[in-house]
């Protein structure tokens, strides 16, 4: 990213995690967009360029801008075997993701905000389930299989189980995995599943 793009970002980040911080603090009707924008010294108008909403802003930054960056990337490598297609999402999951290692308190804040405004969390909820329907979708069109090849939808719960088991040993901060990094913790337990998977099953399925 050029030196424009990176500043948007850190604007953005800044605002989410003040928003955060105080939702957490207040609940999200105990403070004003105004005081937002005060703590990270921008306009209001610049609160607005990012975000329509302090539910907006809360839940973060456009989903959908990244969306569409990881699908060019993941389907620019074409058609391969069914194993691979694991491997390439979480190699992407941790170069769009991987950052999140060094912001463990901004996710932090974002739980906290989460537990305050239950509304904000079954919010997020419906757009996880919508974006891992996106991503089965994608799977299926880089493997040139229906979309409701099974292979697909299971490949994307594989990874989602992957991630939130990993996010859960990320952010425990009594957590004894070492090393204690996202990257490494969610390829380690990819290898793990990979073991269970290739054990032999006592009933035979064919796809």
């Amino acid at each position: 990213m050029n030196r424009r793009e990176l500043k948007k970002q850190k604007t953005a980040s800044e605002l989410t995690s003040v928003t955060r911080r105080f939702t957490a603090e207040r609940g999200i009707n105990g403070f004003t967009i105004e005081e937002v924008c005060a703590e990270v010294n921008v306009s209001r108008r610049t609160f607005f360029n990012y975000f329509a909403t302090k539910d907006d802003a809360v839940i973060g930054t456009n989903p959908d801008e990244q969306f569409a960056e990881f699908e060019e990337q993941f389907l620019a490598a074409g058609v391969t075997e069914w194993p691979q297609i694991l491997d390439d999402l979480v190699e992407l999951v941790i170069t769009h993701f991987g950052e999140a290692e060094e912001h463990a308190v901004v996710h932090r804040e974002f739980l906290a905000a989460m537990e305050r405004e239950p509304h904000l969390l079954i919010r997020f909820i419906g757009m996880t389930r919508e974006r891992e329907r996106q991503l089965v979708a994608l799977v299926a069109k880089r493997q040139e299989v229906e979309a409701s090849d099974p292979r697909a939808e299971a490949s994307i719960n594989i990874l989602s189980t992957l991630m939130r088991s990993t996010a859960d040993r990320f952010m425990d901060p009594a957590s004894t995995h070492e090393p204690h990094d996202f990257s490494t913790l969610l390829t380690t337990s990819l290898a793990a599943a990979r073991v269970v998977l290739a054990s032999p099953s006592p009933r035979k399925a064919s796809l």
